[in-house]
């Protein structure tokens, strides 16, 4: 793993930036979180590649608040160029 942001999808509406804070403590020293409101994902910042890697596949696939989550290692997001290049 080269990164120590993780993504984390399949939440469930109502979990909250703390509850996420407090699961991944558990597999080391958590430095962000952030949940996308509305799309039941979110992001998981570790201090390190390995605690990330530590929490990705302890917790990847395991349930929580009801749901089956999907851990990752983040991508760095895609710039979106559609319509740049259009001509009317």
């Amino acid at each position: 793993m080269q990164v120590s942001k993780l993504y984390v999808g399949n939440l469930n509406y109502s979990v909250t930036s703390q509850q996420l804070q407090e699961l991944f403590s558990n597999h080391g020293e958590v430095k962000d979180v952030r949940i996308i409101d509305g799309k039941g994902f979110g992001f998981v910042e570790m201090s390190s590649t390995d605690e990330a890697e530590t929490a990705k596949n302890a917790l990847d696939g395991s349930e929580f608040e009801g749901r089956t989550m999907k851990v990752d290692e983040a991508r760095p997001k895609k710039e979106d160029n559609r319509g740049s290049n259009y001509r009317y």
